[in-house]
């Protein structure tokens, strides 16, 4: 294996010139520096982060922050689950994981949580950005901090962000616009059920409305959509009255797009003189969703890998911290379109 000496060496510089060039120190000259990264490529010579830990003996922290899970909302276990799995495998690097949680419905829950990041001074921060007021307001100490942070699952612009870890939000509704009309190529009728916690500035919710609704405007498909917002979208007699009447009144309905993990309550709610009348598209892999799936009451599913989104997060502020290896602007995750015949 080849080492620092003997980069130095070969380069004919010292070992603390090789070393300024590695770690991205200055110093250098821009000379001596291309020579040395042109060797370092012919090796493909990579820093140890296990050996380079025990050396200087500095250790990094990356503090979570993301939103509980529940029965109802069973969507964030999936992320916390690759959150965990990438915790252990960056413990040896000298990388500890802590992750903050708070109630995604409650923005006294989310700030509280973000101050409790601050007050343990992380050395980088993933923040799943629920709400936009309180996340400005943080952001701002993080960056009087310099603390690195990225965004995951929820994308939000004018931030300084070292990337956004997640699903294009607004094609991964586009891409359920085109599903839908290669279900119902005539002329149809759709309705949007949306829940009205979900209307956020913040929320990826109105971008896969937006790329939904695109879908027919950009190929001139005339299709009548409309939308029905439920303040609270939990599988009980209220919404199931609400659905239903709503459903009632609705001439030539063809399809329903649910553009959250919540479609399993939309089907739940729905008498089955509908669900047999209607394609159904919702989005994300929990089991209840699954469930949906192999019974016949939902079309497609689109997954966003939500284990992944936490998983990549992790191991991107890694790369960061130890390499400083700066990730790209976005780091998308592919969208991945489910049917009963390919769900398990």
């Amino acid at each position: 294996m080849i080492t620092i000496k003997d980069i130095a060496r070969e380069a004919n510089v010292s070992e603390g010139t090789v070393d300024r060039v590695i770690h991205n120190r200055s110093g250098v000259s821009k000379k001596t520096e291309a020579k040395i990264r042109k060797i370092l490529d012919h090796y493909n010579f990579k820093v140890n982060p296990v050996a380079r830990a025990l050396a200087t003996k500095k250790k990094h922290s990356i503090a979570v922050l993301i939103p509980n899970y529940n029965k109802i909302d069973y969507f964030w276990k999936s992320p916390y689950d690759g959150i965990y799995k990438a915790r252990d495998e960056v413990y040896n690097f000298g990388v500890e994981v802590n992750c903050f949680s708070y109630d995604q419905y409650n923005q006294e829950s989310f700030y509280a949580a973000l101050k409790n990041i601050l007050d343990i001074k992380p050395s980088a921060v993933v923040i799943v950005p629920n709400f936009y007021e309180e996340t400005k307001i943080i952001v701002t100490e993080l960056e009087k901090s310099k603390i690195p942070y990225v965004f995951l699952n929820i994308d939000i612009n004018g931030f300084n962000n070292l990337t956004y870890i997640g699903q294009n939000s607004y094609t991964a509704g586009y891409v359920a616009g085109k599903l839908m009309h290669l279900k119902n190529y005539k002329i149809s009728n759709f309705l949007i059920i949306q829940s009205k916690y979900n209307i956020t500035k913040n929320n990826t919710v109105s971008d896969r409305i937006k790329g939904f609704n695109d879908f027919f405007i950009k190929n001139n498909i005339n299709s009548n959509i409309k939308t029905l917002r439920i303040k609270d979208m939990i599988n009980s007699s209220e919404t199931k009255e609400i659905i239903n009447s709503y459903l009632m009144s609705c001439n030539n309905l063809k399809g329903i797009f649910v553009p959250s993990s919540r479609i399993h309550i939309a089907v739940d709610c729905m008498e089955k003189k509908y669900l047999k009348q209607l394609d159904l598209i919702g989005f994300d892999d929990i089991p209840e969703n699954k469930r949906c799936l192999n019974n016949d009451s939902v079309s497609f599913i689109i997954s966003q890998r939500s284990f992944d989104q936490g998983y990549k997060s992790i191991h991107i502020l890694t790369d960061y911290l130890i390499y400083n290896k700066k990730p790209n602007n976005k780091v998308y995750l592919p969208i991945d379109i489910l049917i009963k015949e390919n769900i398990n």
